[in-house]
């Protein structure tokens, strides 16, 4: 797309109801969300410090230890490999529930993985746009490709999850959980309240990816990324091109939400 479609929307609200009409027409439910910052400087004016867009079944891909995963990336757009903690929900949220604490969040998860969200949009300048066209283009998100689950995660202090970031064997980012502003748990808490505002509660099952722990990297189709998670293993995927929806492969394995 070689600019956005029409007039940027003016607030948040205006850009989460184009959002609500994209999937709409998508036709699928989401099978979770993707959390994103707002850059501090945007934080007042825009009332938010957080971002959220859905994660469709389509692209949901279960990481194999030792395979590399192919992920599709819109040629002359925006793509990037985004090393992250994923809450998973033991049981549906309140309907009417719009605050919580990071603590009471934690209570509704039954499952901590490591994962990397793969952002993309056919908009090459929808990072420089900023949030309010992130949030009217799916969260700037187009994937998740879901790992290892974290045991003992309840206990495990956030400084001890840890991620390292390599594009074709360049290290490009180190990090842990500890590095996300207000931490992991803060990001599900919100989107908790976020997504009950909207009348979409979160659903036992759902995945909450909780922000980028070594950075957004940017990748081009042909490039490949290894996000080492340490005692919870690697994940390896590579950048191909995006294929007519419906017509791209849709062979590879998604997790089973039942």
């Amino acid at each position: 797309m070689p600019g956005f479609p029409g007039a940027i929307p003016p607030a948040l609200a205006a850009a989460y109801a184009v959002q609500e009409q994209a999937i709409e027409q998508w036709g699928e439910p989401p099978v979770g969300w993707k959390v994103g910052r707002i850059a501090p400087e945007l934080q007042g004016q825009l009332g938010e410090a957080r971002v959220s867009g859905p994660v469709f079944a389509r692209n949901l891909w279960i990481a194999k230890p030792g395979q590399t995963l192919d992920f599709p990336v819109f040629v002359g757009g925006f793509a990037a490999v985004e090393g992250e903690f994923i809450y998973r929900l033991g049981a549906d949220a309140p309907a009417t529930r719009t605050r919580w604490t990071a603590e009471e969040a934690l209570d509704l998860a039954d499952a901590l993985f490591v994962g990397v969200e793969t952002a993309g949009s056919p908009l090459a300048t929808i990072n420089q746009l900023g949030p309010l066209v992130v949030a009217s283009d799916f969260g700037n998100n187009w994937g998740l490709i879901l790992g290892q689950a974290v045991d003992g995660w309840r206990d495990r202090a956030f400084d001890t999850l840890t991620c390292r970031t390599f594009i074709d064997n360049a290290l490009v980012g180190t990090g842990s959980a500890a590095d996300l502003p207000d931490g992991p748990a803060e990001a599900l808490a919100w989107l908790l309240g976020h997504c009950a505002a909207r009348g979409r509660p979160l659903k036992a099952g759902d995945l909450v990816t909780t922000g980028a722990v070594t950075g957004v990297h940017d990748i081009v189709a042909g490039q490949t990324a290894r996000i080492d998670f340490g005692t919870f293993g690697e994940i390896l995927c590579r950048a191909k091109p995006a294929g007519p929806i419906g017509e791209e492969d849709t062979t590879h394995e998604q997790r089973d939400r039942g």
